[in-house]
């Protein structure tokens, strides 16, 4: 197949073209290496300045002060679930968590392993479709640390600014909407993401840490689950996936030439709001999952009115080339991605395909 299709799926998911073809004419061969960038040595100097660059970038990015250390790591957000209460939970050994998610809810029983976890407040009883507000928040004044997820995938809902949990060190799980605005670093002792979603390919960790945090992590721990490893290493205490921080080091240069994060920002809400409006305006046929001031702007969750209708739309929507519209399996319906590179034309296409199987199907 020569022609791209619009990608919606949720993970791994889209990336920019022009990173794309970047790396497809640089993958035989590096400028002046001689050798593809899945060939070099994560040791040699070429490596050591992508992986420099790829910090550098996203440090500018985010206006990341040297009183954090920025970590490319592998395992997953799951494996930070692990993580972040290994290192940071002890001596308190207790930490507040909020529960917007089937995310929140795994890094909830890692937590527990460690220590005892208060659930500070969850949007469980109306079927995660909002975000926790403020004044429902039940925080443990001497907690360790206070844990969110600012994106929930499956359910589409999304922090539209981080809790207000006072002097608590406050950690987030920003995997599926890390990059798509600036957020204040200073508020966070700790912030973790995924690459796979919005910022680069599978395979990759990046974490956030405040260097203040890492006297938590104890010399007891084993030696690559403790942060001070990674740091003292540079994250190459064991071979980082170097093809995986190449790709994050030219996303982190797509996004510097577009304009930065608030530019990107300012795209990802008119996308969102082409598509919310669409599902808005159609008199109930499509029905989003997220309570209004609760939307994500990466994940938008609908339903239709019937589950054959559901299926019908996903079939015809997957001939017509717009793929990775099913819903999560555990709650069903339609779910369209829309993170940073997918392109505003593609949400608009989409668009017009849902008002035309409106009409065909009303």
């Amino acid at each position: 197949m020569e022609k791209r299709i619009y990608n919606f799926s949720a993970g791994p998911a889209v990336l920019p073209e022009e990173v794309l073809k970047e790396a497809q004419e640089n993958l035989f061969t590096l400028p002046g290496v001689g050798m593809s960038i899945l060939e070099i040595s994560h040791r040699s100097k070429t490596f050591d300045k992508i992986i420099g660059d790829a910090r550098d970038d996203l440090r500018t990015l985010l206006d990341i002060s040297q009183d954090y250390e920025i970590l490319f790591l592998q395992g997953g957000a799951s494996l930070q679930f692990s993580m972040v209460p290994l290192n940071i939970m002890p001596p308190v050994n207790k930490a507040d968590y909020i529960v917007t998610g089937s995310w929140s809810k795994k890094a909830v029983k890692e937590a527990k392993r460690v220590g005892e976890v208060n659930i500070a407040a969850t949007a469980e009883d109306t079927k995660f479709n909002r975000i926790p507000k403020q004044a429902e928040l039940k925080l443990t004044a001497d907690a360790a640390y206070a844990h969110f997820t600012s994106n929930n995938t499956i359910y589409g809902t999304e922090w539209q600014t981080e809790p207000v949990v006072g002097s608590v060190p406050l950690v987030c799980d920003a995997s599926s909407d890390i990059l798509h605005k600036k957020i204040d670093i200073n508020k966070y002792a700790l912030v973790y993401a995924g690459a796979q979603k919005n910022m680069g390919p599978a395979g990759v960790t990046l974490v956030i840490i405040r260097k203040d945090m890492l006297e938590r992590s104890s010399d007891t721990l084993h030696t690559m689950l403790n942060y001070k490893t990674h740091v003292e290493n540079g994250s190459m205490y064991n071979t980082p996936t170097t093809f995986g921080i190449y790709i994050i080091n030219l996303v982190a240069k797509w996004l510097k030439k577009n304009g930065g994060l608030d530019a990107m920002y300012k795209l990802n809400k008119e996308k969102a709001e082409i598509l919310y409006k669409c599902i808005d305006d159609s008199d109930g046929y499509y029905k989003g999952h997220a309570e209004k001031d609760s939307r994500s702007l990466m994940n938008v969750t609908f339903n239709l009115q019937s589950a054959e209708l559901e299926q019908k739309l996903i079939a015809e929507a997957t001939a017509a080339g717009f793929s990775g519209l099913k819903g999560h399996r555990s709650v069903g319906g339609l779910r369209a991605s829309i993170y940073n590179a997918f392109p505003k034309k593609g949400v608009e296409d989409l668009v017009d395909f849902m008002k035309t199987f409106q009409t065909n199907n009303g």
